[in-house]
């Protein structure tokens, strides 16, 4: 899928003022987390503000720093749970689950317990970069107009429906 926000939109976005996308990494690797920091970094519209090894340091950064986006390792111990648990102590931030497995079990996990994007390890930056994309910007429309999700499951299908531009 092609990246429809493109280099021109992110530089004019950027010289209007319009604030990047902040975004809580949480991996229990310490290189996956540099690594993610890193290319993320390159990105003018993304901006990695706190980072997080286990869900010890991940709760109090997401309800302090109050991120747009939670990256987050659902290989991590507990990781379903831990998707839960984050959405509902930072409603205001989607959580994007990374994962080695990309099956549809792991998959209707994640979704349940309230991940907005479901992002495999092995697939392109580019599906990764496009899905954060699209949370963010679903998640900004609800709050734009003052709503609140009224399930996971449009939370969901709001995200999806972003990303395919519809």
């Amino acid at each position: 899928m092609a990246d429809k926000y493109n280099r021109a939109d992110r530089l004019r976005d950027h010289a209007s003022g319009v604030s990047p996308i902040r975004l809580l990494v949480v991996d229990r690797q310490p290189a996956i987390r540099r690594g993610l920091k890193m290319r993320l970094g390159l990105e003018e519209d993304l901006e990695v503000v706190g980072e997080a090894g286990d869900a010890d340091g991940a709760f109090p950064l997401a309800r302090a720093l109050r991120p747009d986006v939670i990256l987050l390792d659902i290989e991590m111990p507990g990781g379903i749970a831990l998707t839960e648990a984050l959405r509902a102590a930072a409603p205001h931030s989607a959580v994007v689950v990374l994962t080695l497995r990309d099956d549809a079990a792991t998959r209707e996990q994640a979704r349940a317990a309230g991940a907005m994007a479901f992002v495999a390890k092995h697939r392109t930056e580019g599906i990764l970069l496009a899905s954060i994309r699209g949370v963010a910007l679903a998640n900004a429309k609800r709050r734009r107009h003052g709503r609140a999700p009224v399930s996971r499951e449009e939370e969901h299908t709001d995200a999806m429906r972003d990303r395919r531009g519809a």
